[in-house]
């Protein structure tokens, strides 16, 4: 179960909580569900959302009220295993290790279908004039990630107007490639000034080989596990970990798997590419850590196991994110590094 799929099952119980009267206010139109680590969030929870505290002023009662109105529609969800109440009203999510691994499992079906939400809208964009080389990559980026985000363009077509540099794109590419001339120009937010390198640097200081290396890496781990004999199989995060360090480690990595879409479906909406750039360096990071504590090749004389199956699958899972956010951005994904 991704968020966005859990944010869907909290507005049908706070639409339902509305028609029986529970509960008096407008059924927003969204509801922002995230993974463990925000304010008020239980370590141990795999999802949490804030809407009773969205919603309390309206309905004339407290948050924890409303919570504990939702708590109960909520705990008999498929895929979830218990819902609680923390902090100042809180929903934490607990999902059964059944939605865990089939998360996992739904990502490698859907693979560069993972976070796209195919929308239909006709994409107008454009550069405003004379606005250089930054916005003609940032529209480019955007006529992706519009459709992938399930946004449309306004009536008359969109103009992208991020501060300026003073570069053209040739002089760009020449300096730094490709690569790394896009994700330069993307990965500021486009009212920030853009700092160029003298030249890219390969090497995990920057941020841009930091996150293709980690896809390469997802990439070795395939070849190597089939060179061993075996291949993945989504498990449950808790069968895979172990210590308290290995647990953490797992669960980021699942928690920016689970978050992609909204990543992709935030960046259509405030037409921010930065959005994607900046889950990609999450997503990075996180896979990079639990492969140190989690290795999902044996070891020396061990010999592959579920274990290694499963964290094997969420390797392949995190490729897969890196992939698809690296797509949208217009930057190469190499096997190799």
């Amino acid at each position: 179960m991704t968020p966005a799929e859990f944010s869907r099952a909290v507005l049908c119980a706070v639409r339902g909580a509305v028609e029986d009267g529970e509960l008096s206010v407008t059924v927003p139109e969204r509801v922002v569900v995230r993974a463990p680590g925000g304010k008020g969030v239980g370590d141990e929870a795999d999802l949490a959302c804030g809407v009773a505290l969205q919603v309390a002023k309206e309905a004339g009662r407290s948050p924890l009220e409303v919570a504990e109105v939702l708590r109960e529609r909520l705990t008999g969800v498929s895929g979830v295993a218990g819902v609680g109440v923390a902090g100042a009203g809180f929903l934490n999510v607990t999902l059964t290790g059944a939605a865990r691994a089939g998360l996992v499992r739904s990502v490698l079906a859907q693979g560069r279908a993972y976070g796209d939400a195919c929308g239909r809208g006709r994409v107008e964009l454009r550069a405003a004039e004379g606005a250089g080389a930054r916005a003609a990559v940032v529209a480019e980026a955007m006529e992706r990630i519009l459709p992938a985000g399930g946004a449309e363009t306004r009536p008359g077509g969109e103009t992208v107007r991020p501060r300026p540099i003073a570069h053209d794109w040739h002089v760009l590419t020449a300096r730094l490639g490709p690569d790394e001339a896009r994700w330069v120009l993307l990965r500021p937010a486009q009212g920030d000034a853009v700092r160029l390198p003298d030249r890219p640097v390969q090497r995990e200081s920057n941020p841009r080989f930091r996150v293709q290396y980690g896809y390469a890496r997802t990439r070795a781990m395939t070849r190597n596990a089939r060179d061993l004999g075996f291949a993945a199989e989504p498990a449950d995060i808790q069968e895979v970990g172990g210590t308290d360090t290995q647990s953490h480690a797992l669960r980021d990595l699942y928690a920016a798997i689970a978050e992609y879409p909204a990543a992709v479906e935030a960046a259509a909406r405030h037409r921010a590419p930065d959005r994607v750039a900046r889950h990609l360096e999450v997503t990075a990071d996180a896979w990079l850590r639990c492969h140190d504590v989690c290795p999902p090749l044996p070891v020396g004389e061990e010999k592959p196991s579920a274990v290694h199956r499963g964290r094997l699958a969420l390797a392949e899972a995190a490729g897969t994110v890196l992939a698809n956010g690296l797509h949208l951005l217009g930057i190469s994904t190499p096997d190799r590094l």
